[in-house]
Parts: structure tokens; C-alpha cells; sequence
């Protein structure tokens, strides 16, 4: 073309060279197969499953005893972590109405089996019932707006993980007692 500059061509780098490498000579097929063989089923199918049931009701009653103590290292997956701890101290360590909720439920729903008689008492309990059930709902909710503002500051947004907020949402439900694991702060107690 008429009028263009030329660019200037640079060289291309050159390769470099690496020294080293793996530092063992690469196993034959021969070897790498006999490294990985062992039998499809046990000689002793007994023994095996035996042995299977035991680690399986190991694990399990180390699970069990963690939800009791709150150890990290045996606890299940949706539970571990810095994050949910302070989660779960922070919900355990509020007054909630989500948390009698259900136990008031129960006393309107045996109430309303009396009530069948006195229909406008049935409807009051219903309404009852459903005014309790939001105003948990917004209770809880608001909770969970302040402790993910709360855990953004402390832990960085990228370190929460996923549901999170649905977690403690839902941990503010069941009553005190009942949570698993079990509440490691006592009320009015909250994480720093």
C-alpha cells in the first residue's frame, strides 16, 4: 500500500530452557497397571461389609458427638466453616419470634380442634396463626439482612458461602433446644 508506514518487526523470543524435569524415570505401562490393580470384590465378603458397617457407624457417631460439641473437624459440610459458626452463634445468641412460632402453632391447632363450635374463635385463631407466621417472617428476615452485613465486614463478601443467609433463616425456626448443631453461645452473647 502507498502512504503506509512499515511497523517495525521484532524478534521473537527465543525459548527458554527448563533444567530439571521430574527427577525419576517414567514407570512402564507394566508398572503403572500393577500399582493400580486390586481385586473387584474382597476374598471375604463378610469381613468387607463387617468392616464397612464399622467405619460407617464410626463416622457417624463422630458426627453425632460434634453436633453436640460443635467440633469443625467432624461436622457435616453444610455446617463447617468460620462463617457458618458465626452464623450460627449469631442466630443462637438473639431472642427470636421464628422460634416459638412452631410451638405456638401446636397450642392453635389443638385450640382450634376445641374451637369447631365457636367458629369465630376458629377464625381468630387462624388469624392469629398467620400473624404470628409473618411477623416471624420480617423478624427473621431483617435478622438476616443484618447478619450478612455483618459477616461481608468481617469474613469480605467473597468468603461467604452460598445461602448462607437461608441457613441462619432457617436455624431461627427451630426453638432453641432443637438446633443441630447445638448452640455453643449462650443468649445475649454475640460473636465479636
Amino acid at each position: 500500500m502507498i502512504g503506509r508506514k512499515k511497523t517495525p518487526v521484532e524478534p521473537e523470543p527465543q525459548p527458554v530452557e527448563t533444567v530439571g524435569g521430574k527427577g525419576r524415570p517414567t514407570p512402564t505401562r507394566k508398572q503403572a497397571e500393577a500399582r493400580n490393580r486390586r481385586p473387584l470384590v474382597p476374598d471375604d465378603r463378610k469381613e468387607a461389609r463387617r468392616i464397612a458397617r464399622e467405619k460407617r457407624n464410626e463416622a457417624y457417631t463422630r458426627q453425632r458427638q460434634a453436633m453436640i460439641t460443635g467440633d469443625e473437624r467432624y461436622l457435616p459440610l453444610r455446617d463447617k466453616g468460620p462463617v457458618r459458626r458465626y452464623a450460627r452463634d449469631y442466630v443462637d445468641a438473639r431472642w427470636s419470634i421464628a422460634e416459638f412460632f412452631m410451638p405456638l402453632a401446636l397450642v392453635m391447632i389443638v385450640a382450634m380442634m376445641f374451637a369447631g363450635q365457636f367458629p369465630q374463635l376458629a377464625n381468630a385463631l387462624v388469624l392469629g396463626m398467620y400473624g404470628v407466621l409473618l411477623v416471624a417472617i420480617v423478624d427473621s428476615l431483617v435478622m438476616v439482612q443484618i447478619l450478612k452485613r455483618r459477616l461481608r465486614s468481617r469474613f469480605g463478601a467473597d468468603q461467604i458461602p452460598p445461602w448462607t443467609g437461608f441457613y441462619a433463616f432457617g436455624r431461627s425456626f427451630y426453638f432453641r433446644r432443637m438446633r443441630q448443631p447445638k448452640p455453643q453461645v449462650a443468649r445475649r452473647e454475640y460473636p465479636s
